[in-house]
């Protein structure tokens, strides 16, 4: 029987659950990922949930709560923060509950971070029920204009803690995570190639992340601003155009989800069709981004879980600024300030 190669590397999973996973396929993925490469998950769940989880998955992989001196406002932040911390390898995987990994796809994600200090990889769904194609088209238009942000990142975890971890009060917490590394002075690299699988999410929620979703790009002013104006800029078309200058619109905006689909072997993994969806949701987060620019003026943020929270992520310069001073590289441990800021490492060694 052939023997699985492991993986020199440690797969963070930071999980917050309603229900029990212990009895659907997750497990089973966890169970491959053990075999593979240390597992970590760090499991925010209620505590009754939390048990269920431990007794299914506590002998498969390590099973832990996230840590209370880590707790941030955007919990998955401390949750990745607690997996940081009990790594034992230097390159690491970060992924949501919804991506599933392949063989080559890990084998490469890692590799890739002998050249890099953070790699941020392609999702693709699994299937294609409406509201996938519907964000499928999302993607393909990102793969245009310097590549997707996908639900998994790997990162050498000196680099990371070097930074003193990252800002847990903001809600686009994967390019919050990728501004520090840069910051500090690592390297990015986006392998357009490198396809990850996710399964996509129930209708209902994605339809719930639609305003919380555009609101994100307030972290990128300039992308705020483009998809601010499409909306204007379709009621200027259907005005002095009529309808027919706007399918034109969108049959141009659909050709160059095309060549997104078909950049970098793309068509691999994309359907056709696929490409045909990104006119639609161009319109959704042109009405979007005007909802939550409102909601940022009115009630100062956007909802989450029953509360407003208002940092999509820091800006670079700030970034930059708080990162010009060397933070020393010989310490084991994360820590972050009650409102959620990176704070210095603390050596509990000592």
């Amino acid at each position: 029987m052939q023997r699985t190669e492991r993986v020199r590397s440690t797969y963070i999973l930071p999980l917050r659950s309603d229900a029990s996973r212990a009895r659907g396929e997750l497990t089973e993925y966890l169970g491959w990922l053990a075999s593979r490469t240390e597992t970590i998950v760090v499991d925010g769940s209620r505590p009754d949930v939390f048990a269920a989880h431990a007794a299914a998955w506590g002998n498969i992989v390590r099973h832990v709560p996230p840590a209370a001196d880590l707790a941030t406002p955007m919990g998955k932040v401390g949750g990745v923060l607690t997996g940081v911390r009990l790594a034992s390898h230097e390159r690491l995987v970060i992924a949501d509950d919804d991506v599933r990994y392949d063989e080559e796809a890990l084998a490469r994600v890692v590799d890739a971070l002998g050249d890099a200090d953070v790699v941020r990889p392609q999702n693709y769904f699994t299937s294609l029920p409406w509201h996938a194609c519907w964000d499928t088209g999302r993607t393909l238009l990102n793969r245009v204009f310097g590549g997707d942000w996908p639900g998994t990142l790997a990162v050498r975890r000196s680099v990371l803690q070097r930074t003193g971890g990252y800002d847990g009060r903001a809600m686009f917490e994967n390019l919050e995570l990728v501004r520090t590394v840069v910051a500090a002075g690592g390297r990015e690299a986006v392998p357009l190639d490198l396809f990850v699988a996710r399964h996509p999410p129930e209708a209902r929620h994605f339809l719930s992340q639609r305003v919380r979703q555009a609101y994100d790009e307030i972290a990128r002013p300039a992308r705020l601003a483009l998809q601010l104006a499409v909306l204007p800029a379709a009621i200027a078309i259907v005005r002095f155009g009529g309808w027919r200058a706007l399918g034109v619109a969108a049959c141009v905006v659909a050709l160059v989800a095309e060549v997104g689909r078909k950049r970098a072997n793309g068509t691999r993994v994309f359907p056709p069709h696929t490409s045909l969806f990104a006119p639609a949701w161009l319109a959704e987060r042109a009405v979007c981004s005007w909802a939550a620019l409102g909601a940022r003026v009115f009630i100062g943020g956007v909802k989450y879980r029953g509360t407003v929270l208002r940092h999509a992520a820091t800006p670079m310069r700030a970034l930059r600024a708080r990162h010009s001073v060397v933070v020393p590289s010989d310490v084991e441990d994360l820590s972050v300030s009650p409102q959620g800021h990176p704070s210095e490492f603390l050596d509990r060694s000592a």
